[in-house]
This record gives structure tokens, C-alpha cells and sequence, in this order.
């Protein structure tokens, strides 16, 4: 995907703050930061004058208009058929930013639950930033956006350059685009961390003691009742879980669905057997593509599973993730089709949807 330079007048851009009103609400915030036209009395509607914006609205527009035409709708056409049950709360791993697909697979979660190492950065302040630094701003967001508009999954290094690109980083703008995109209107934001207990708590302290630091944000989707989206900065290693408090606060969630996607095969490792088990033992649905559990560990007589799509194995780099049971199970459970990409294997997709079932599992 194409990135387009900055317009030149960048170059010329004063380094005054971009406006002294105060500070524009989250939902303006997101809308703008989206390419999208924020109220029209916001503080940042001038803003949106200015041609490097003019040009970053009009190439998202095309962007995420063709990745829901053919990509997110046939997603949301295939859940409304085939996920028709589901939990209030959504368990989304290793997820980084990832809620386009959290939300286009599960869309009546009322909490998401994402996790990743990327960073969460600040709640963004674009009316305290220099006009040049709000406009660098939304040329990386753009190049941390490339990839997953293009495979469904994110790049580490498009990642890093967004993260590491100044005032504007982090997974919060990222996740901004994302709600405001998708038709949500953003109502609450903040900023949280977790005492090793699990326990919710306001993150006024950047430096504060904790292995879970994260963003809480209430979100809704035009007059539905509110929704909760959380993402954490957190390592669901065995080692990383022992004392963080992520999967205890998780615990109180009660049990809900779980979803894997382009998880580099981590939930393979037995380094990652805390968070494996966690999944297993709290989720009445899990979805997922072949990064995610294997296959050996849903037991034939808790789990229905339902092939989707094609196994043709992982790509090279992870070569020895390949699971001749997989194979065997996409030979004998006659896998349905699906007509959108999904993962490391866009191109030759595969999905297993896996429930709970007091009955051996046909599909097995």
C-alpha cells in the first residue's frame, strides 16, 4: 500500500501550537485523527483545513472503504451465519491493536479484552502540539496502518517507526482510528494500570509499579448500550503472568469467548502454557486461525471443532509449527469455504471454530 509524502507545505508549517482552545474531547479526537470531519464547533475543525490533512482524510477514506468492502463485510457476513452464540466478554490475545477484527468477528461483545507489547503512549492532546508534529502525526499512523489493511495483521517494524515517531504514538491512536472508522463514538477514556491481584486502577503515574499498564475505553456504535474496550501493554509469557495481575483481572471478567489471530504461534510454546490454559478453561467459543492453540489441546469430549477455509501449513519462517493434525482434521471435517483473508496465510486462510460440547466433537 502506497503511503503518500507529506504535503509540502508541511515544510513550512509554524511550530506554534495548533490551536489554543481547549483541549478537544476524545470521540473529536478520534474522528479527526481517522481523516474523519470532527463537530463542527471542536477545536480542531480548523485543523482540518489544512491540505496535509485534506490529503490523509481523502487516503484513508479510500483505504479503509476498500478493506471493508472486501475484507471486514465478507467478515461480518460470515459471523452473523456462524457465531451466532456468544459471551459478553471477549478474549483477544496477543492482539496488539487488532479491534478491527475483534469487532467485525464479535460485534455484540460488550467488553473486549486486547493485549499486546506494543505501547499504549498518552491520551492524545492534539490541540497542545505544534501544527508540524499533528501532521507527522498522521503520516505514520498511516504507515503503522499499511500492513493490516493489507493482510489482516500487523508488521512489527511499521509498528515501531509509528511508535517511535514523536508526539503522536503509541497503540491509543491507533485504536482511535480504528472505533471512529468502524462507525463507534468514543465517550470515555483512560489511562490504567493492574496491582498484581488483577485489580483495576487509574495510571496517573506513568512510573507506577506494574506489569499491566493499559487503556480503558467506553465506546458505542450509534444508540446501542455502551461498550468497554481494554487494551494492556503486558507480557502473557509464563513468566510475564506470574505476577502481573493480567490474568486474574481477566479472571473477574467471567468466562467468554477467545480469539487468535497471527499470534506468531506463541500459544504453541509451553513458555505460554498459563495464558493457553487461562483460554481453554474460560472460553465457551474459542476462534482462531492455526498460530493460535493446536489442535492436540482441545479435548475431544469438551470441544466441537469446525474447519474453515484451507490448511496449507505455516509460512516458511515458521515452518515447524506445522500440525499433521490439523492436516487430518481439514482432510476428514469436511472445512467450509471462506471468501476473505485472514492471518500469515491470507491467501490460502484457515479458521477453526472451536466450542464447548458435552458430545465428541464430529469434526474430530
Amino acid at each position: 500500500m502506497k503511503v503518500f509524502a507529506l504535503a509540502a507545505s508541511l515544510l513550512v508549517l509554524s511550530a506554534m501550537p495548533a490551536t489554543s482552545a481547549e483541549p478537544a474531547s476524545a470521540d473529536d479526537t478520534a474522528r479527526f485523527l481517522a481523516g474523519m470531519q470532527p463537530k463542527t464547533d471542536s477545536p480542531l475543525a480548523p485543523l482540518t483545513r489544512d491540505r496535509s490533512w485534506l490529503r490523509h482524510s481523502g487516503y484513508f477514506d479510500a483505504a479503509f472503504g476498500s478493506f471493508d468492502r472486501q475484507h471486514l463485510a465478507k467478515i461480518r457476513a460470515w459471523s452473523a451465519a456462524r457465531l451466532t452464540s456468544h459471551r459478553p466478554v471477549l478474549f483477544y490475545m496477543f492482539s496488539g491493536p487488532d479491534f478491527l477484527h475483534a469487532s467485525a468477528f464479535f460485534p455484540n461483545a460488550s467488553t473486549y479484552v486486547l493485549s499486546g507489547l506494543e505501547p499504549v503512549g498518552q491520551v492524545p492532546d492534539l490541540t497542545s502540539l505544534p501544527r508540524a508534529s499533528v501532521m507527522h502525526g498522521l503520516s505514520y499512523t498511516e504507515i503503522a496502518l499499511s500492513s493490516v489493511l493489507r493482510f489482516s495483521f500487523f508488521i512489527t517494524r511499521d509498528m515501531r517507526m509509528q511508535f517511535q515517531s514523536g508526539r503522536i504514538s503509541g497503540t491509543l491512536p491507533l485504536l482511535y482510528v480504528f472505533l471512529a472508522r468502524t462507525g463507534k463514538t468514543v465517550h470515555e477514556v483512560s489511562l490504567i494500570n493492574l496491582d498484581e491481584q488483577g485489580n483495576e486502577r487509574p495510571d496517573t503515574d506513568r512510573g507506577a509499579r506494574s506489569a499491566a499498564h493499559g487503556v480503558k475505553i467506553v465506546f458505542s456504535d450509534g444508540d446501542k448500550s455502551p461498550q468497554t474496550l481494554y487494551y494492556f501493554r503486558t507480557d502473557v509469557s509464563n513468566q510475564g503472568v506470574k505476577n502481573s495481575g493480567f490474568l486474574q483481572f481477566c479472571d473477574k471478567l467471567g468466562t467468554g469467548d477467545g480469539f487468535l489471530k497471527s499470534a506468531s504461534y506463541l500459544p504453541h510454546s509451553s513458555n505460554f502454557s498459563k495464558v493457553r490454559d487461562f483460554l481453554l478453561d474460560h472460553s465457551d467459543l474459542i476462534l482462531q486461525d492455526d498460530t493460535g492453540i493446536p489442535v492436540s489441546y482441545f479435548q475431544r469430549e469438551k470441544w466441537q471443532i469446525r474447519p474453515f477455509g484451507q490448511y496449507v501449513g505455516p509460512i516458511n519462517i515458521f515452518a515447524r509449527n506445522y500440525q499433521a493434525r490439523m492436516r487430518e482434521l481439514y482432510r476428514k471435517g469436511h472445512a467450509s469455504p471462506i471468501d476473505f483473508g485472514i492471518g500469515y496465510q491470507w491467501r490460502a486462510p484457515n479458521l477453526l471454530l472451536a466450542e464447548k460440547s458435552g458430545k465428541p466433537a464430529d469434526a474430530q
